[in-house]
């Protein structure tokens, strides 16, 4: 097996989790794309958006995502983190497990991780939504233990370093 050009160089747990949410993708129907934000805000860990083309492209040419942007989907998984955890503490009701979001064309899931972290999950209109959290649920098990900030950092500085390649 060769290692995708985002993952040479990286550390086996920082592979492990790239397999890992490539496989959410690849394996659950109706998953559009995905985003691993830490509890500051910023992204970790996203899907390949050049694995769901063929499938946008056979949909109708309206938006499947946020601006189809990793970052935008990051971002919008944090506002929802950060909003949720602050109606938690105002309603005394303990922390925030998942969030979902059915709008008329598709759906939004976020799932805490660990220590704040938190896995957003875009998905079209007809997805499943008990299987997607399903799946969340396995990826955030599998996952949850290995997020070190040690690995944060790693996945963090991955995505620094392959975003300032593409740009030359």
């Amino acid at each position: 097996m060769t290692a995708s050009p985002s993952t040479v160089g990286l550390s086996s747990e920082a592979r492990n989790l790239h397999w890992l949410l490539s496989n959410l993708v690849e394996e659950v129907p109706g998953i559009l794309s995905v985003a691993v934000v830490s509890s500051d805000g910023l992204l970790l860990l996203s899907s390949d958006d050049s694995r769901n083309t063929a499938a946008r492209d056979a949909r109708s040419a309206r938006r499947t995502g946020p601006r189809g942007s990793a970052a935008d989907l990051a971002t919008v998984v944090s506002g929802i983190g950060s909003l949720t955890v602050g109606a938690s503490k105002l309603m005394d009701f303990g922390p925030v497990k998942h969030t979902m979001v059915a709008m008329d064309e598709g759906s939004l899931f976020v799932m805490s991780i660990s220590d704040g972290s938190l896995l957003g999950v875009h998905g079209s209109a007809d997805c499943d939504m008990s299987v997607v959290a399903y799946h969340m649920a396995l990826f955030v098990g599998r996952a949850g233990h290995v997020l070190t900030p040690e690995l944060r950092s790693e996945l963090r500085q991955s995505l620094e370093t392959e975003s300032t390649g593409s740009r030359r």
